[in-house]
């Protein structure tokens, strides 16, 4: 018997009882669909996290300054200036740290023309560019000399340059921060949410001695609120932190025992964290649809086996007139397969239809894969045969005499 014989053959003994046969694929379909949506799903929850990671820089510190007590209720880091410009100079000197961005952030009105728009304005230092890699898609950042002659000069965000300036181009032209004339020479590239969910691209970026001077004043000169580090490889995080730690206790003159007056953060340990979740996530709601698929199975097994019951007088006139075991063994493995890849196509559209909607009407970011899809259909054939397998067998070593006499 050909392999064409033995699909037509499979294909009239479904079509005989469609309805059983529908009942029977629909446990694939559920289980393929479920796979493909979760692992959809799953995927884009690590695909923003991975985007933020990313957007956020690599090999980051953040180190904040003190915190302070005020009738026995304790403040957080950053309410005492304990950090200054000289510190992250200091910071640079270290070995390990590629680049050291002190910065002061304020919240600011900026207008141009008709349109205003309040946002966080940072002075910061060249360096921040580096740090966060985060480059300009027009004009250029601020330069050393901004910072030592305190230039009026800004660098945008995406958002704050839309809600200003629309569509048009924001270099070359002057918008105004508290009152005062800023000349804009950069546009930077977009960065997105960041993992707490914060607009990063809500934001403006001047030179550092001009936030201080010119705009917000320092109560304590020289003092910024917090400093970006990064060291020079994710392999050197750990010495580099004992070097930060160490340098600004000295600078600082924190005696043994003391508690220091500032708090180190490794932002990308704090990132890769989240990515182990997010991970663990994606297994689990794998694990969940797996389970469908199992369930699918076993209904899989069960038509099977009832469908032998069902035609053990066919099979023993099949048997009588020649057929041999091996074909009665592949010809309902046969069908067991069609159910489970049939049911698997539909199960991949059902799938891929629900992450669209998901995407749509709950905003969630998802991402099918040609791996998913393959993975559901290779699982999905491989559910059918060991499923098919035993009611194949069992309707094989059936005896022709006994078959017949079968009521």
């Amino acid at each position: 018997m050909t392999l064409a014989d033995t699909l037509d053959e499979a294909l009239q003994a479904m079509g005989a009882n469609r309805l059983r046969t529908g009942l029977t694929m629909l446990g694939m379909i559920i289980g393929v669909g479920a796979v493909v949506l979760m692992l959809a799903v799953g995927q884009g929850a690590q695909s923003m996290v991975s985007e933020s990671i990313a957007a956020m820089g690599s090999n980051l510190f953040i180190v904040l300054s003190g915190s302070s007590t005020s009738g026995g209720v304790r403040m957080g880091g950053g309410t005492v200036p304990t950090l200054t410009a000289s510190d992250a100079l200091a910071l640079e000197e270290l070995p390990d740290i590629a680049a050291v961005a002190p910065i002061s952030p304020n919240n600011a009105q900026m207008i141009y023309g008709p349109n205003n728009w309040t946002t966080m304005v940072a002075g910061t230092t060249p360096s921040i560019f580096e740090i966060r890699n985060w480059p300009t898609v027009s004009g250029a950042g601020f330069t050393e000399v901004d910072v030592r002659s305190a230039t009026r000069v800004t660098v945008l965000g995406q958002t704050v340059a839309r809600n200003l300036f629309g569509d048009e181009d924001p270099v070359g032209k002057t918008v105004r921060i508290k009152n005062s004339p800023f000349l804009v020479v950069g546009l930077l590239a977009p960065k997105g949410q960041s993992l707490d969910g914060r607009d990063q691209d809500d934001t403006a970026l001047v030179p550092l001695s001009t936030a201080q001077r010119q705009l917000f004043g320092n109560q304590f000169p020289g003092m910024v609120r917090f400093m970006m580090v990064k060291a020079r490889s994710g392999q050197v995080m750990e010495r580099a932190e004992r070097q930060i730690n160490e340098v600004l206790r000295q600078r600082h003159r924190i005696r043994a025992g003391q508690d220091d007056d500032f708090t180190v953060r490794n932002l990308t340990a704090l990132a890769a964290t989240a990515a182990t979740a997010t991970r663990a996530m994606s297994m689990m709601l794998g694990a969940i649809a797996g389970i469908s698929l199992l369930v699918g199975g076993i209904g899989i097994m069960n038509i099977m086996l009832v469908s032998v019951t069902e035609r053990t007088r066919e099979i023993g006139i099949r048997m009588a007139i020649g057929a041999r075991r091996r074909n009665v063994l592949v010809q309902f493995l046969v069908e067991a397969l069609i159910i489970s890849l049939a049911g698997s196509l539909i199960g991949v559209g059902l799938g891929i239809g629900c992450a669209w909607l998901v995407a749509a009407f709950v905003g969630m970011s998802v991402v099918v894969t040609l791996w998913s899809i393959l993975l559901s259909f290779s699982v999905a054939a491989a559910v059918g045969i060991f499923f098919g397998f035993y009611p194949a067998r069992k309707a094989a070593q059936l005896r022709p005499i006994e078959a017949l006499r079968y009521q």
